[in-house]
């Protein structure tokens, strides 16, 4: 059989009719190196202007990573094991038998946890004999990083299931794209008041940055910022609770209108 430019051509035409159709994967395609380019701009420029910090950079650049990763991997938990089950075309069944929505949404929190913990600790660890960090050296102003980077996690992992839920698994990806989208602004690398004066208001406006503010302040300073601590609390609680809220009317306009029953592969 001769090679075929037309036969070519028709399994590309099935791939452009599924990126016409879905909007997901096309902000997808331009998203990642754009991501990118904005993040490692500021990183350079923010060590280029303070010279000072590179001595230092490894053990704070560790930790954050670290710290990151729990973010996430905690919107990962959430957002993976819901659509697993949409995947395994079980979310009907699911919703048939006596589970109420709210324990669903704490099932996800809980295996949202438990995966966090398995993805981060084993890295954790390997830290200290490759690089000679001791993440845990932040002592018990970790568990309050870790209990608001989770909480957010989970926040932004509710959203995503819910969009899912909506438009379908065409906008699977969203997952990954929503958890990037906020990396230049959370100030992982470098403190807020390297961003743009216009970005610093929307930087301040997630409960991320102040726990990167806050472990720069306990890795520098050696001070635990109580305001930062509050800032992210308050933060938190108002996005769990518009996030969870939300999910949940997703779930029942779903659940009345029969569309568990057309979600799968």
């Amino acid at each position: 059989m001769t090679f075929s430019w037309r036969r070519v051509w028709a399994v590309m035409l099935r791939h452009l009719y599924v990126l016409r159709s879905s909007w997901p994967r096309l902000l997808e395609l331009a998203y990642w190196p754009v991501v990118q380019m904005v993040l490692w701009g500021f990183i350079t420029t923010f060590f280029v202007q303070h010279s000072s910090w590179v001595a230092q950079a490894t053990g704070v650049l560790i930790s954050a990573v670290l710290l990151w990763d729990v973010l996430f991997r905690a919107n990962l938990g959430v957002s993976l094991t819901f659509m697993e089950e949409m995947w395994a075309r079980n979310l009907a069944q699911l919703f048939v038998s006596p589970l109420r929505p709210s324990e669903m949404v704490a099932a996800l929190a809980a295996m949202s946890l438990l995966r966090t913990i398995i993805s981060i600790l084993p890295a954790s660890l390997l830290a200290l004999p490759l690089f000679d960090v001791w993440v845990f050296a932040l002592g018990p102003p970790l568990l309050a990083f870790f209990a608001h980077l989770m909480v957010m996690g989970w926040a932004i992992g509710l959203m995503v299931s819910a969009l899912v839920l909506r438009f379908g698994l065409g906008a699977e990806s969203l997952a990954w794209v929503a958890i990037f989208a906020i990396a230049p602004l959370s100030g992982i690398y470098y403190p807020v008041a390297s961003l743009p004066q216009w970005l610093q208001p929307y930087a301040w406006a997630l409960p991320s940055t102040y726990v990167f503010e806050g472990m720069r302040a306990v890795l520098f300073d050696q001070v635990f910022r109580w305001d930062l601590f509050w800032g992210a609390t308050g933060l938190n609680l108002v996005y769990l609770a518009a996030t969870g809220a939300g999910f949940l009317y997703i779930v029942h306009v779903a659940r009345r209108r029969g569309l568990l029953l057309h979600q799968g592969e």
